[in-house]
This record gives C-alpha cells, structure tokens and sequence, in this order.
C-alpha cells in the first residue's frame, strides 16, 4: 500500500510539474493534473491540501535537484555557466515553472531555505576565491553570481521576438556563447 500511495504522489508531481509549467498557479487546473496523473482531485488535496501546496511540492522537488546536480566550481565558472545551460536545454519546465514562480509569488512566501542556502553557499565560495585572488572582484560576489546565471538562462529567457533572430544558432553555439561570456566577464 505506500509502495502506491508513493507511486501516486510521484504520479500527481510529475503531471502537476507539466500542468504549472503550462498555465501558471492561477491558471492550473487539480481536475487536469488528477486526470493527467490517472488520479482524482482528493489524492490532491489529501497529501498537499491544496494547488498552493502542491505547487511548493513541486517547486521544492525541482529546486532539491538543481541544487544538488550543479554544484559550484569557483575555478571553472564557465563550465558552471554550461551546466546551467544544459539543464534549461534539458529541462525547459523548469525555467518555466520559477517564471510563474517570480510573476505569481513575489515576496507573498518565505524564500525557500534550499534556495537561499545554495545561493550563500555559491557566493561565499566566490568571496573566497575573490579574496585568494583567483576571481576578479570588479563585481560583489553576488553580483558575479546573478550575472553568471543569467548569462546561462540568455536563450531561454528572451523574448519570443528574439527567437526569429536566433532561429539558425544551434544548441552547441548557444552553448558556447554562454562559456565565452562568462570567460570574458572573468577576463577583468
């Protein structure tokens, strides 16, 4: 019995995850994601209580796993930067799913403590390599931090006017256009 209960509650973040990704918090549908999940709306509400908490299930998951899959390497932060890119290229829902997270929660929740102490984690390890030296301090540590995310979320964060401009770059150029801007705002 909890190896199905499980298997449902992995079933209901899976099509929860598709579903918030798609239309939003406001814009999700519990009778869409229960039927997605081959599940019912109850299941829902019995093991998060509500969309608001199913969504920070999902949320929390993704956040547990890009934490945990992209360590920082203060001696490589290009290849850094291109691990950031190659998990947007893998996982396109994910950038998607914190857009709706940034446009439908903005400062209404307490920032989830995996986030925050990945963050400090990433810049104190800037600061040090700042201090040894072996990282230009032209910027703070997180500054140099959130130019180097965004530099890693350039293509799939732009508007979709600029997608006609780029229609003919290829994954592997994207790619290295992210490594070489972020080898040449180390390059102070």
């Amino acid at each position: 019995m909890a190896r199905d209960a499980e298997a449902t509650r992995k079933r209901l973040l899976a099509a929860a995850l598709d579903e918030f990704a798609a239309y939003g918090i406001a814009g999700a549908r519990v009778d869409r994601i229960a039927a997605a999940a081959q599940s019912n709306k109850a299941q829902i509400y019995h093991y998060f209580g509500s969309k608001d908490g199913l969504f920070d299930a999902v949320f929390n998951e993704i956040c547990v796993r890009s934490v945990s899959e992209n360590p920082i390497d203060t001696a490589d932060l290009p290849g850094y930067a291109a691990r950031i890119f190659d998990g947007y290229e893998a996982r396109p829902e994910v950038p998607r799913l914190v857009t709706w997270y940034r446009l439908e929660r903005p400062g209404s929740r307490d920032p989830l403590e995996i986030v925050v102490a990945s963050l400090r984690a990433k810049t104190d390890a800037i600061a040090r390599a700042q201090a040894a030296g072996a990282l230009p301090s032209r910027f703070t540590a997180p500054e140099l931090l959130g130019l180097i995310m965004h530099m890693a979320s350039l293509w799939i964060t732009a508007t979709p006017e600029y997608d006609p401009l780029v229609a003919d770059v290829s994954r592997a150029r994207r790619r290295q256009v992210v490594v070489d801007a972020v080898t040449a705002l180390l390059a102070a």
